[in-house]
């Protein structure tokens, strides 16, 4: 269990993601935003929905009483993509609550900041291994408000076809497992890298906060996953 604490007013806001093999559920309000993570791969449909009901049972609120549920929307795993969005779909139409869609890579850029206190102007290659040889990624900027701004477009591709950002002087950052394929990427794309990180739902309800504020938000049946290619049939396991 992780708590952040945010000194700007807050909604009560819900936050999952089950976009990679870890499985998160976030709960913010002023008092700050508390979060509980498990590792499990292939579980995501049994965990989910039942750490979300001890989030609010924690926290003391009824789903009713909540502001919007935010998601990670991908890319990532096209099942657990799923799972979380039918999860977030059944929850807001119950409650007839707002949905604050937020980019996995983002999540997982936004991640990397707090875990390496990542300073206004460092770059974050954020990389996501997406099968079949391939990899999800995407440049981002740390702001000077300490939240993470795309720097582009989100991309698939070879390993190789990873590009290097250019213009930028900031120190720069690799993470994800999309890093595993680190040796076929271009040399010398960041400073420091780390394979292992994975993108939070404490990282999802930050990058939501400003959404919301900027009234960013869709009803239940617009929120759709993003998945980055284009045939999503292949893959039956995620």
């Amino acid at each position: 269990m992780r708590i952040f604490t945010d000194d700007s007013p807050m909604p009560r806001l819900l936050a999952l993601d089950a976009s990679t093999e870890a499985c998160s559920v976030a709960y913010g309000d002023d008092s700050g935003i508390t979060e509980s993570c498990v590792l499990a791969p292939r579980e995501h449909m049994q965990r989910l929905l039942p750490m979300v009901d001890e989030m609010l049972a924690a926290r003391g609120v009824p789903l009713r009483d909540l502001d919007a549920i935010a998601f990670a929307r991908g890319p990532g795993s096209f099942t657990g993509l799923r799972i979380c969005l039918g999860v977030v779909q059944g929850l807001a139409f119950g409650a007839e609550l707002p949905v604050i869609p937020v980019s996995t890579l983002a999540a997982l850029a936004q991640t990397a900041v707090s875990a390496r206190a990542l300073t206004p102007g460092a770059l974050v290659l954020a990389a996501i291994d997406a099968r079949m040889d391939e990899v999800y990624w995407a440049w981002f900027e740390v702001a000077p408000d300490g939240l993470v701004r795309a720097c582009g477009d989100e991309h698939i591709g070879a390993p190789e076809s990873v590009t290097p950002i250019a213009g930028r002087t900031g120190p720069r950052y690799g993470v994800g497992s999309g890093w595993n394929y680190g040796a076929r990427m271009p040399a010398s794309l960041c400073d420091d890298i780390d394979a292992g990180a994975l993108p939070g739902a404490l990282a999802v309800a930050r990058l939501a906060l400003p959404l919301w504020r900027q009234g960013a938000t869709v009803a239940a049946e617009q929120a759709l996953p993003v998945y980055l290619r284009d045939n999503v049939a292949w893959n039956k396991s995620g």
